[in-house]
């Protein structure tokens, strides 16, 4: 089962849209997975315990030193968009498997 968290500037509002649309998601793909929502200082605290990361595209710097540690980090251009996180889910990670 991997291991999602997904990050916004407060972890509030963003991070929870983000989590119910990754659901959605992984669960049209038939991939097991554990999400977590988060604020961005906290994600950046927690990354490497995670298989991936889902932040906006402007966020995804934070996490550097998880990406370097393995961790996949999906950066979004539109946190609403089904579309892009299924095209990046797929490029990133299925056919990565």
């Amino acid at each position: 089962m991997l291991k999602v968290i997904a990050a916004c500037g407060s972890g509030m509002g963003s991070s929870q849209i983000i989590k119910m649309k990754i659901e959605k998601v992984f669960k049209k793909l038939g991939i097991p997975v554990e999400i977590h929502h988060s604020s961005i200082s906290e994600a950046k605290s927690l990354a490497s315990q995670y298989n991936v990361v889902f932040c906006s595209e402007a966020l995804k710097n934070n996490f550097s030193s998880a990406a370097e540690k393995g961790v996949i980090i999906i950066g979004l251009k539109n946190l609403l968009d089904e579309k892009e996180m299924e095209a990046k889910v797929v490029d990133q990670i299925v056919n990565k498997a």
